[in-house]
């Protein structure tokens, strides 16, 4: 049964609300697919039926899965590759030269999915810093409940870290337990995973030296888009790094960011005043 107009309006107004990611016309595939494992799992025969027993009988809990079913949680290791690469080439020796000794970093993996983003970068910088689990912290934020309870237990099944894990960092910084990998104790301990809607006034966080806030922007309007920019650079120290996905940019949309050119790879820093 194909998805009646109606249905598909009520779904995305009620993801616009809670979100405000935008679900274009066009999209009732993405919605019915998404969608369709909730309706089975309730005894119900399609999508359709699904939003009318939630229209007409609204609960917090179902209206909550609707939209963490209707949000994006594609991601995988080293995504894109430059933006990881340079945190510990350039990012990491500029932070640590204008903090003290005994500052603590902070870093910020927003929208981080199942987990692998903040595990990626928790990987560099152990590697990287011999005292990273005593100077490193990091936050790692979901929209989606399950996302965020998926982050806590750092733990993946080998489809999983077969999406761009090298071989000697799975054998370094991971164990088996059983049919799935766990992320080792010591950076697990360096991630704080929790819910936050991007969208919505964020909790008090930081101030964070760098942010990843990847692929993300590209699902709201610009009014949205400039909001988030807005609070990000409110939680951001003034001398702080922004990475945002390959196709985002701060130009035309936020003038208050500078973009800096890293290699094959560009980062945005606050400028000073504004």
């Amino acid at each position: 049964m194909t998805l009646p107009a109606t249905s598909f309006d009520w779904v995305r107004a009620l993801v616009h609300r809670e979100s405000a990611i935008v679900l274009a016309p066009g999209k009732e595939y993405l919605v019915e697919a998404r969608l369709l494992p909730m309706a089975r799992q309730l005894g119900l025969a399609d999508v359709g039926s699904l939003v009318e027993k939630v229209r007409s009988r609204p609960d917090p809990d179902s209206t909550r899965r609707i939209v963490e079913a209707l949000t994006t949680n594609e991601t995988s290791w080293f995504r894109d590759g430059d933006p990881f690469t340079t945190l510990t080439s350039t990012v990491l020796p500029s932070v640590l030269a204008a903090r003290g000794p005994n500052e603590r970093l902070q870093i910020w993996s927003a929208a981080c999915s199942s987990g692998q983003e903040p595990y990626t970068i928790a990987m560099l910088l152990e590697d990287a810093l011999p005292n990273a689990g005593q100077r490193v912290s990091i936050t790692a934020t979901d929209l989606s409940r399950e996302m965020v309870e998926r982050t806590r237990a750092g733990r993946f099944s080998q489809l999983e870290v077969n999406r761009g894990l090298p071989a000697p960092m799975l054998v370094r910084h991971f164990t088996r337990a059983g049919n799935e990998w766990e992320v080792a104790a010591n950076l697990r301990r360096m991630i704080t995973a929790s819910e936050c809607n991007l969208a919505a006034p964020l909790p008090r966080m930081g101030p964070f030296d760098v942010v990843y806030l990847r692929n993300v922007l590209i699902y709201f309007d610009l009014s949205t888009k400039q909001a988030i920019l807005r609070r990000v650079r409110e939680l951001m120290r003034p001398d702080g790094w922004l990475f945002l996905g390959a196709a985002e940019t701060t130009l035309g949309v936020d003038d208050s960011w500078e973009r800096v050119v890293l290699g094959r790879s560009s980062a945005y820093r606050p400028l000073k005043g504004a």
